[in-house]
């Protein structure tokens, strides 16, 4: 990623987040998240090359590892023997809860406690936050901790069906999850654009499936296909990576809908609607499903006993969100399937298809998990629903008996901007800060009896439509994963005291190739701003689909970013100083209009144009107003990348408020607008 970035954050950033600290808080120790119980002793314990570790053989080299890349200290690994003498010893005990440890810390000596393999691990990642103190590394504070989590699912998902990562990649975002003790990587592999996962009964689904050719404007360079796949020798390293860290690796395999990569592969499965040539390119949410029938249903078992072998978790996600139904409508066969079915409609129908597949996975030992779109109809008793539109998935799920995990939207969806900074990377328009994360409740205000008992945790999402490299993964997801981790262990924090705990923790995780967003970082009066862009001024005049998007020019070096409604083009300067201008400059660029928005196409309105390729109106005082300037979008046609209009100004107030529209036929291409200047 070009430019600012992927620059690290920066020490001047952290250096005034430390400073942030009350002086109550600058005594911490800086752990995050926070432990359940600290008590702070007398003296210290100092770990050097000359320190032996003793004890569980993953702790031990989970710790040494942690010591060796973050300070350079090489630990004497002994694994077992001569008790005797200062040394960091690692036991089990079975009477701790799962994940629980205790950490006693003498002059003399460190003892960590685990109650199973995770719990040992998180007790190791206390101790090298402890040993990694800004200014004091190795210099371990004499204190008793007893900890143990809020919630048991504090998951991050990861897309990498749209633009897969690497092995390497997801080993190193799992290791960022697991330092900050969250548990639960939900891997979705499967999606309209893109399938993932070897399955070796069925090649085409990688082969024909897993590539596609993304969507440019018309005359703008082809891009470079998109394609890849991860082996299942791949995947099983992967899972056992992250269960070496206390991380369970939740693998998400889609149906009825988001189906369209299988149906590339396999069109028998189908509905027999033809596919248009490069659909596969579009965002949104597609009308094609899955065929309601036998042969369907032997496919996905197929699939499913290869997903099986591969993720031990006992967790098995099957999506069920965004299924439209008209092509099912329109079958008369599928209707008859329902009346024989018994099944009442369309929505009882696709919970028959995840029952049965709830019922395959019951009879292999696993659980099935499903968005809260699988409350539309009865479910099986043991589903777990995963709420991402909003709390009251969860609240239904959990009066109907199924256990349920909040995953929100759009506070818990990481593809939003995290601020107004022209630094972020594209993704949804909307921001959604590190403060609105950290303040999430997972149970609300006043949770009754039945979410108290079924609400397993949360997690936060991470789609990758726009989000196209390594880097800006990390970008995303990061510190904001770490607010969930915060409410997800400690069950929440003050934001203050979080940023003082945060910055040397991302210090403690850069050695291991974090680069984190530092924009989140910012003084809060940087994000005042959250429907447009700091550096433009320049707001969306509606908030129907606002996104911030990216040129599709050029294939390789920086490209022009915009802030856009797809639904609505049109932006607001607001008291732009037009005093002295004698014309305005409008940086415009074209986009594939790449979007699957349903009957939401037919909504967008435009004025018609008066010249062939349309053209930018400007108006003063009002969007209603007459236009104060007119630019022909007609040079633009020619340029893949951004054109500069120009126009003469008529004499205006000293300020007002600008309105930018364009007119056109249809959406397609989309124009955007990167900036407006005002030309003295």
């Amino acid at each position: 990623m070009p430019g600012p970035m992927i620059r690290p954050v920066a020490k001047a950033v952290v250096a005034a987040l430390i400073g942030l600290a009350a002086p109550a808080a600058a005594e911490s120790f800086h752990l995050l998240p926070q432990p359940a119980r600290m008590r702070v002793d007398s003296g210290s314990f100092f770990v050097s090359a000359a320190t032996p570790l003793t004890g569980d053989a993953d702790a031990v080299t989970a710790f040494a590892d942690l010591m060796q890349r973050t300070t350079g200290i090489a630990l004497a690994t002994r694994m077992a023997g001569d008790d005797a003498g200062p040394a960091i010893r690692f036991r089990r005990d079975p009477a701790l809860p799962p994940e629980a440890y205790r950490l006693r810390i003498t002059p003399r000596g460190v003892t960590v406690t685990g109650g199973d393999r995770a719990g040992l691990y998180y007790g190791a990642v206390t101790l090298w936050q402890l040993a990694t103190r800004p200014g004091r590394t190795g210099e371990v504070p004499a204190a008793r901790i007893d900890d143990r989590p809020r919630f048991g699912w504090r998951g991050m998902m990861l897309d990498s069906a749209r633009h897969p990562q690497s092995p390497a990649f997801i080993r190193r975002f799992i290791e960022w999850m697991a330092v900050n003790k969250l548990n639960r990587f939900h891997w979705h592999l499967v999606d309209d654009q893109g399938w993932r996962l070897e399955i070796r009964k069925y090649p085409r689904l990688t082969g024909i499936g897993g590539t596609r050719q993304p969507a440019t404007a018309p005359g703008a360079p082809p891009l470079p296909p998109v394609a890849g796949h991860y082996t299942q020798d791949e995947v099983r390293e992967i899972v056992a990576f992250a269960a070496a860290r206390g991380v369970t690796v939740v693998p998400e395999i889609e149906l009825p809908g988001h189906a369209l990569s299988a149906l590339r592969a396999y069109p028998e499965l189908g509905m027999g609607v033809p596919l248009p040539p490069g659909i596969e390119s579009h965002w949104g949410v597609f009308p094609w499903l899955y065929a309601p029938d036998e042969r369907t249903i032997a496919f996905l078992e197929d699939v499913f006993a290869e997903v099986i072998a591969l993720f031990p978790s006992r967790e098995i996600h099957v999506g069920g969100d965004e299924a439209v139904k008209d092509q099912w409508r329109a079958d008369p066969h599928v209707q008859q399937r329902i009346r024989d079915l018994g099944v009442g409609d369309e929505a009882g129908l696709q919970n028959w298809m995840i029952g049965r597949i709830g019922r395959f996975l019951a009879r292999h030992g696993r659980r099935l998990i499903g968005w809260d779109e699988i409350l539309d109809a009865r479910l099986p008793g043991d589903a777990i629903v995963m709420s991402w539109r909003g709390r009251e998935g969860s609240e239904r799920a959990a009066a109907r008996g199924h256990d349920t995990i909040l995953a929100a939207a759009p506070v818990l969806y990481f593809d939003h901007r995290q601020g107004a900074d022209p630094d972020e990377p594209p993704g949804r328009g909307k921001v959604q800060d590190l403060a609105t994360v950290l303040a999430v409740q997972p149970l609300g205000n006043r949770p009754g009896a039945a979410l108290r008992r079924h609400l397993r945790g949360l997690q936060g999402q991470l789609w990758t439509e726009h989000i196209r490299t390594e880097a800006r993964v990390a970008w995303m997801a990061f510190p904001r994963a770490m607010a969930v981790a915060e409410i997800g262990w400690a069950g929440g924090a003050d934001y203050p005291g979080f940023l003082a705990r945060l910055a040397p923790q991302l210090a403690r995780m850069a050695p291991l190739g974090l680069v984190a967003a530092d924009t989140a970082l910012r003084p809060p009066a940087a994000s005042d701003a959250p429907d447009r862009v700091m550096s433009t001024g320049l707001r969306s005049c509606s908030a129907r689909l606002p996104l911030y998007l990216e040129d599709d020019y050029p294939a390789d070096g920086a490209r022009a970013r915009f802030l856009i409604d797809i639904l609505d083009p049109c932006w607001v300067w607001d008291d732009a100083p037009i005093r002295g201008a004698r014309a305005i400059a409008v940086h415009v660029g074209q986009l594939p209009f790449n979007f699957q928005v349903g009957a939401d196409r037919a909504t967008i309105r435009f004025r018609p144009p008066t010249t062939p390729a349309g053209e930018v109106e400007v108006r003063a005082g009002g969007c209603d107003a007459e236009p104060v300037a007119r630019l022909p979008l007609e040079p633009a046609t020619a340029n893949p990348g951004v054109t500069v209009l120009t126009a003469p100004l008529p004499p205006l107030p000293d300020t007002a408020s600008l309105c930018l529209t364009y007119t056109a036929h249809g959406p397609d291409p989309l124009w955007a607008i990167e900036q407006v200047r005002l030309i003295k």
